[in-house]
């Protein structure tokens, strides 16, 4: 009965790699607010539908809303000011690329969108956004218009309590090329390097 036994592993080890298939999927979106943040992009492909209507303001209190994604490219990046790493590198490598960009630059809209309104106030976001390349908006809203913007480009956060009474945010770290059209034209991911990331934004803006 050797034969029987080995069809049993091997239908196990298929079960296996299933399971760890859909984990590294599942945790493969996200950026947590620790250390040793996750870095993996999303399959854009499977989710076909991106955008939607949203409601945001900038530090100024301007309105910022889809339409304002029509007309120029823009790069959407979701994050928070008190995030100890991963946004932080993330913000530094838009820097990085928009020095690298020259004055093309300048045709590209940067949006980073607070995943944390609660403590993201227009005073922090300023002074954080500001910290790296003054060109790079920040977007704030209450939850019901944090939660659009999250549904329309496919977004997951969520909030994880920490010991001592704090917390920290848990929420998708890819960067979203759009567009003038307000579609999405292509993602970065994480800490994905220039070599990589520099053609896509070049794309991006050689085809607008």
């Amino acid at each position: 009965m050797g034969w029987l036994r080995a069809i049993r592993y091997a239908a196990w080890a298929l079960v296996a790699l299933l399971a760890l298939g859909a984990a590294a999927l599942t945790l493969g979106w996200f950026a947590d607010g620790g250390p040793a943040g996750r870095r993996a992009s999303p399959p854009v492909a499977a989710v076909p539908a991106m955008g939607g209507p949203f409601v945001l303001r900038d530090v100024a209190g301007a309105t910022v809303t889809e339409r304002d994604l029509l007309g120029r490219p823009s790069l959407l990046f979701f994050g928070f000011t008190h995030c100890p790493d991963v946004c932080p590198t993330t913000l530094g490598d838009i820097a990085g690329w928009m020095a690298e960009l020259g004055a093309a630059a300048d045709r590209l809209q940067v949006f980073f969108v607070t995943v944390d309104p609660e403590r993201d106030g227009p005073g922090e976001l300023a002074a954080y956004a500001g910290l790296f390349d003054p060109r790079i908006r920040p977007l704030r809203g209450e939850e019901a218009d944090l939660a659009a913007i999250a549904g329309a480009w496919r977004i997951v956060y969520r909030r994880v309590p920490l010991a001592g009474g704090g917390y920290t945010m848990d929420h998708t770290a890819t960067l979203y090329l759009v567009g003038p059209d307000g579609r999405l034209a292509g993602t970065i991911a994480p800490q994905e390097g220039a070599e990589t990331a520099l053609p896509k934004l070049r794309r991006l803006l050689a085809a607008s």
